[in-house]
């Protein structure tokens, strides 16, 4: 397996304070990887070692399988880290060129990306008069201009409303499953995160304390909430796994491979099923057994 980003027992300490000890992390390239963790549990300090902007103070960390801070890798990279800065008397669409310039590209697609990020129509517009979140887009358009094989974001979703959330969402989406961009973000958004990544992990005091699909790291707290009747049979059917939840639905604590025997068996004993779904699996309950904190920042 190749992977995007390898860190190894890696430590950062500013004076007396730790921001990762003892680090250990592999990201393997393809699809969305999301890195979650309280204030302060070291996930930008991560993205700043792994570009070579900050060094460690023990450990490794590689980037496409080359050392941090290569050149050659960097090339091969796009990254937003905190709140993008840009110059204030510049639109939207020169700042682009301004960067295609300093990256040496010689026809950069820059309508093609600010249409992609949703800032067609703002691409004329100085940048002071952009909003947190209009920023945030150009700073990933600009980050997409070099059309890299791995993006590093850092909140990414940082001041958008919720219709920009959704766009974003589905962009992400798109550059990771159309365009083969492995994505490695970072964000205090927890439902958001569950929705977008394929895959995170949670830090901790600049630990590693749990990493995993989300679909196998969520499935612990499932259960299958069934509306069906007669009530008094399908408890019966379940035993100890079913609970009454209410006058006409059942919790079923059953994994999720065994959800489609459970369903033939109850169609089969003539109970008639309105609904079942998957309720209560959500990556909160996963953050907060493993750091007891109610930010993901």
């Amino acid at each position: 397996m190749s992977f995007a980003l390898e860190a190894a027992q890696v430590s950062k300490a500013y004076g007396t304070v730790h921001a990762l000890d003892g680090l250990t992390l592999n990201i393997p390239r393809g699809g969305i990887f999301g890195i979650l963790g309280p204030n302060g549990a070291g996930k930008s300090t991560l993205f700043r070692i792994v570009l070579g902007l900050v060094r460690p103070t023990t450990g490794e960390t590689r980037l496409l399988g080359a050392p941090a801070g290569d050149i050659r890798a960097l090339r091969r990279i796009g990254a937003v880290i905190e709140t993008p800065r840009f110059l204030p008397w510049l639109t939207g669409r020169d700042t682009l060129r301004m960067l295609a310039l300093e990256s040496g590209m010689k026809t950069p697609d820059i309508a093609g990306w600010l249409d992609r990020v949703g800032l067609t129509e703002a691409a004329d517009r100085k940048v002071n008069g952009y909003s947190v979140g209009m920023k945030q887009r150009l700073a990933l358009a600009a980050a997409l201009l070099t059309r890299p094989e791995v993006l590093i974001l850092d909140e990414p979703t940082s001041g958008m409303d919720p219709a920009g959330i959704l766009e974003m969402r589905a962009l992400m989406r798109e550059l990771a499953d159309r365009d083969g961009v492995t994505i490695i973000l970072a964000s205090h958004q927890l439902d958001e995160v569950q929705r977008v990544c394929d895959a995170v992990a949670i830090l901790d005091r600049g630990k590693l304390v749990a990493d995993g699909r989300v679909d196998t790291l969520t499935a612990v707290n499932e259960q299958l909430r069934l509306l069906a009747s007669p009530l008094d049979k399908v408890l019966e059917l379940l035993g100890a796994r079913g609970k009454a939840d209410g006058a006409d639905a059942v919790l079923a604590a059953i994994p999720r491979a065994e959800a489609p025997a459970l369903i033939a068996g109850l169609v089969k004993a003539k109970i008639e099923i309105t609904e079942a779904r998957w309720i209560g699996g959500d990556l909160e309950k996963v953050f907060l057994s493993h750091t007891g904190e109610t930010d993901a920042g």
